[in-house]
């Protein structure tokens, strides 16, 4: 059995964006960041989406946080560091990535694994958190998006980005022709 170096310390606790953690030793993954990144399909609970911030593949900060992985050796395997591109990445850039230009992006990198719909879907949350309404163009593309996933990232995107009455205009436009339950409950919830 693994010794117990935790102690009293919450440091991992304190450090979760989303309190993941609903007390020591335990951790509820429908609130974590790299789960909801990279395991979970479809949407994602929007009262999270804000703690995302611009985290797009994974979070780290309860790692980052624990002071006992200061003793822990850095990976040796290239395809296991951090890539840099996605330790502050480019947004827009990415909400252009076409299926494959994902794989031809991502080849040889784990971030291939979790597919085009998902990555985009979580680049919306950043482009969302953003405040940036150089992003607006971009996430008003991908609400034709044959992802459900993403046009309903695309419109919560949107509402967060553009002025009450574009949004609105959007809105009315899309609502008539979108059939997907899930992407039709973004439209209609108001942030």
């Amino acid at each position: 059995p693994e010794r117990d170096h935790c102690g009293s310390c919450r440091a991992c606790l304190d450090a979760c964006p989303t309190d993941a953690f609903p007390a020591p030793y335990q951790i509820d993954a429908r609130r974590c960041i790299s789960y909801l990144t990279i395991e979970h399909k479809g949407p994602i609970d929007r009262a999270l989406r804000p703690a995302f911030g611009n985290r797009i593949y994974g979070c780290d900060d309860c790692l980052a946080a624990c002071p006992w992985n200061k003793f822990a050796a850095a990976a040796r395997e290239m395809k296991l560091t951090a890539r840099e591109d996605l330790k502050a990445p480019d947004i827009a850039f990415f909400l252009t990535l076409d299926d494959p230009s994902f794989r031809t992006y991502f080849s040889g990198s784990p971030v291939k694994r979790i597919g085009r719909d998902r990555l985009v879907r979580n680049v919306l949350i950043a482009a969302g958190n953003s405040g940036s309404l150089d992003l607006a163009p971009a996430c008003e593309r991908l609400l034709t998006d044959g992802s459900a996933d993403v046009r309903g990232m695309a419109a919560w995107a949107l509402s967060r980005l553009l002025p009450a009455d574009r949004f609105a205009s959007l809105k009315s436009a899309h609502l008539t022709t979108e059939t997907d339950e899930h992407v039709r409950q973004e439209w209609m919830t108001e942030n």
